[in-house]
C-alpha cells in the first residue's frame, strides 16, 4: 500500500523544477508516490517532468491539455492519489532531505486528520522562519477551537497546504478538494473548511518546506484579472461560515480578515493593470456590501483608522452593473 502522495503542479517553472525534483528524490521511499501535475505548461517544464517519472522512484506525471490553476491541479492530484496520508508542494519550492519520512511518523504517532508544519520562506538569499500559530504543540486539537481570536493571527490565516499532512479520511469526507477553478487564496476556504469540520488536527515543530517567494511566474507577482479570485474565495469563506451552527462567534474572524485582505490589495493598486485596478475597486465595494453589516462595523471598528476610513469609503463608492463577483 502506499503510504504517502505528494501533489505537486507545475506551471512554467522549468527554472526551479529541478531543484524541486532533485529534492524529492532525497526524500523518496519505496511507499511513497509522487504525482507531477503539468497544468499545461508552455516552456520546457513538461519534458523536465516526463524525463522524472523514468528517473524518479514513485513518480508518475500527469498533464492537463488546458490551464485550469493551482487549485484544479491539486484536484486532479488528489484524484489520482493512492496514499494512506498526502501532501503538498508548489513545483518552484523545495525540500530539506528526509522531510517527509519524519512528517508521516509525526502524523502517525499523533492519530490525527491532520498535522501543521513550519516552513522556511525564501526571498532571494534572505532566509526566514514562519511558524503555525499554534501555541501548543505535538498535542491533538480541536480544529474549530484554532480559528478564533478574531483578532489575532490562528491556524485559519497559515493556509499553505504544502504546510503539513492530511489523512485520507478527509478526501473521503469531501474536506480535502480545493475549489475547482481559484486561481488565488484557493488554500483559503479550503483551510477554514478544514478547521470547521475535521475532528482533530495538531501542529509540530518540524520544518522541511522551503517556500521560494518572488518568483516572477507567480500570481502574487501578476497583476492581471486573476488575481481578483480573493474575492470569489472569501465570499466563499463567508457563506460556509454564515452556514455554520457558531456563525455568530466565528463570523467576525472571516469578515475582519477578508476586510484586510482587501486593505492589503487596494493599498498596493499600483502594481495592478489599469482596468484591473479599476475592477478591484468596484467589486471590493461590492464585497463589502455583501458581508454582514453589523458583523462588518464592528470588524471596521475594531481595527486601526487610516485602514477602516478606507475601507468605509470603499463601501459607500457606488456599485456599476455587473460588479458583483
Amino acid at each position: 500500500m502506499v503510504k504517502l502522495s505528494v501533489i505537486v503542479p507545475f506551471y512554467n517553472v522549468q527554472q526551479y523544477a529541478p531543484d524541486t525534483l532533485r529534492s524529492l528524490k532525497a526524500n523518496a521511499r519505496e511507499d511513497f508516490e509522487f504525482i507531477l501535475v503539468d497544468d499545461c505548461s508552455r516552456d520546457g517544464t513538461p519534458e523536465i517532468l516526463a524525463r522524472a517519472e523514468r528517473e524518479l522512484p514513485g513518480a508518475v506525471f500527469v498533464r492537463h491539455e488546458k490551464n485550469g490553476g493551482l487549485a484544479t491541479a491539486r484536484n486532479t492530484g488528489i484524484d489520482r492519489a493512492r496514499g494512506e496520508y498526502l501532501t503538498f508542494l508548489d513545483g518552484d519550492d523545495w525540500l530539506a532531505p528526509g522531510y517527509y519520512p519524519q512528517l508521516v511518523g509525526a502524523i502517525e504517532d499523533l492519530g490525527c486528520d491532520f498535522l501543521r508544519t513550519d516552513h522556511v520562506q525564501c526571498t532571494a538569499r534572505a532566509r526566514s522562519v514562519q511558524r503555525v500559530p499554534v501555541g501548543r504543540r505535538g498535542v491533538v486539537l480541536n480544529p474549530r477551537e484554532a480559528i478564533l481570536p478574531a483578532d489575532r493571527s490562528t491556524s485559519v490565516d497559515y493556509a499553505f497546504a504544502w504546510a503539513g499532512i492530511y489523512h485520507r479520511r478527509l478526501v473521503d469526507k469531501g474536506l480535502l478538494h480545493f475549489t475547482d477553478g481559484l486561481r488565488t487564496a484557493e488554500d483559503r476556504p479550503w483551510i477554514w473548511k478544514l478547521h470547521r469540520e475535521a475532528e482533530s488536527f495538531a501542529a509540530v515543530s518540524l520544518m522541511g518546506v522551503f517556500y521560494r517567494r518572488g518568483v516572477a511566474t507567480s500570481l502574487t507577482q501578476i497583476g492581471d484579472v486573476r488575481q481578483l479570485d480573493f474575492i470569489r474565495a472569501f465570499d466563499q469563506v463567508i457563506s460556509e461560515t454564515a452556514a455554520d451552527p457558531e456563525a455568530a462567534a466565528l463570523l467576525p474572524k472571516a469578515v475582519r480578515t477578508y476586510c484586510a485582505i482587501i486593505s492589503h490589495h487596494v493599498g498596493s493598486i499600483e502594481r495592478f493593470e489599469p482596468a484591473v485596478a479599476k475592477k478591484l475597486k468596484s467589486m471590493s465595494a461590492a464585497a463589502l456590501r455583501r458581508m454582514p453589516q453589523d458583523v462588518l462595523d464592528e470588524a471596521l471598528d475594531s481595527m486601526d483608522i487610516e485602514r477602516a476610513s478606507k475601507l468605509r469609503r470603499l463601501r459607500r463608492r457606488p456599485a456599476p452593473a455587473g460588479a458583483a463577483a
